[in-house]
């Protein structure tokens, strides 16, 4: 699973072992302990990528094998997006901070994991 972190300080990519199911229930007995709104819906999330990547046919086979619930899109000649289906967990309909959940094949994982990491790390060395 690909859990998506969305905080005030930006995004947070890690994978888990946990099904989305589970770590959903885990949250809703949360807030409900805390007496705290939890809201859960099915959504999409996406992120950028530099184009240039080579490793980019490789997510794209890995995402063909098995019509996975994510897509790469070119946005321009530098960048493409990496669209995911999944379920948007949060405090409330209209939080923009919350965590995003999806599962796909085990190499899409890895490499849309390896991919976010290497542009985050190309885009502090830059800062």
């Amino acid at each position: 699973m690909l859990k998506l972190n969305y905080t005030e300080v930006g995004l947070y990519m890690e994978r888990s072992l946990t099904a989305p199911e589970l770590l959903i229930a885990q949250h809703v007995s949360l807030a409900m302990r805390l007496g705290e709104p939890l809201y859960v819906e099915p959504s999409r999330a996406a992120f950028l990528l530099p184009a240039s990547i080579a490793e980019l046919a490789q997510l794209e086979l890995a995402l063909a094998q098995d019509a996975s619930p994510a897509a790469v899109i070119p946005i321009d000649d530098e960048f493409v997006e990496v669209n995911l289906s999944g379920s948007w967990v949060a405090a409330g309909q209209t939080a923009d901070e919350g965590m995003f959940l999806t599962v796909l094949n085990d190499r899409a994982e890895g490499l849309i994991c390896k991919l976010w990491q290497m542009t985050v790390a190309l885009v502090s060395a830059l800062a």
